[in-house]
């Protein structure tokens, strides 16, 4: 699991208790750790890709993408929804539909699925979230 914020994967580790020995916890910049190509199976974000502001960041992060996904590996990414809340933690962010989302990815992802959901914050506020579950080609 890589996360830039030790304090998140501290939390994490306590949830899984003795399973988290299983896990390699990885405290890096997803658009800056040297991940080992084609490494990874399953590529899992929820509320990363929202927080990259400019072309330049979601081509980088598209790009670590693909490297670190093994051929045939899987996407899935999380970001808010069109209706989603245009700041986060006091920063600013993108929204997409599900479509939008898939084409920042680009054709060498195949979109098996995508959705729109609510998401309910711990202090109650609705959150909508769109996602995308795509297949990297070969």
């Amino acid at each position: 699991m890589l996360d830039i914020s030790d304090t998140a994967l501290a939390v994490c580790r306590d949830r899984l208790a003795e399973r988290a020995a299983r896990v390699q916890w990885l405290a890096a910049d997803a658009l800056a750790h040297p991940f080992a190509p084609a490494s990874i199976d399953v590529w899992h974000d929820r509320a990363v890709f929202h927080f990259l502001n400019s072309a330049g960041q979601r081509y980088a992060y598209v790009r670590q993408v693909m490297k670190a996904l093994k051929p045939r590996g899987f996407a899935i990414v999380g970001t808010f929804g069109p209706e989603g809340p245009a700041q986060c933690s006091g920063l600013p962010v993108a929204r997409y539909s599900p479509e939008q989302l898939h084409d920042e990815f680009g054709g060498r992802f195949q979109l098996l699925d995508h959705g729109v959901s609510l998401h309910r914050t711990p202090w109650g506020a609705p959150q909508q979230f769109g996602y995308c579950f795509c297949r990297l080609a070969q």
